[in-house]
């Protein structure tokens, strides 16, 4: 697998192991080289990011008020109980919805 992604396999092993963020241009890649579909796809891009310790967001063109929510929300997110969480989660997925 290392090789067909032309990375050293110490790279292949940090990226299994969350040692290393796997790079954005290995979807493309994997979906071709093991013919994935588009359900397989979002499982896999499910999967990297429920094994991720950390999470990057790009509020560069966001608006002002997106990036005080944004910022807001890093700053209590570890202080947020499972019920809150609970709420937040829906009403957010209740919006994809609409």
């Amino acid at each position: 697998m290392a090789h067909k992604l032309n990375v050293s396999s110490a790279f292949l092993s940090a990226v299994e192991n969350g040692k290393k963020k796997m790079p954005e241009s290995w979807y493309q890649k994997l979906e071709k080289l093991y013919s994935l579909n588009s359900e397989e796809m979002e499982k896999l891009k499910q999967a990297v990011l429920d094994s991720s310790e950390t999470l990057e967001l790009n509020i560069k063109n966001v608006s002002d008020n997106n990036r005080r929510l944004a910022i807001s929300f890093a700053r209590q997110f570890d202080s947020i109980d499972d019920e809150l969480s609970e709420k937040i989660f829906n009403m957010l997925n209740k919006k994809r919805e609409d």
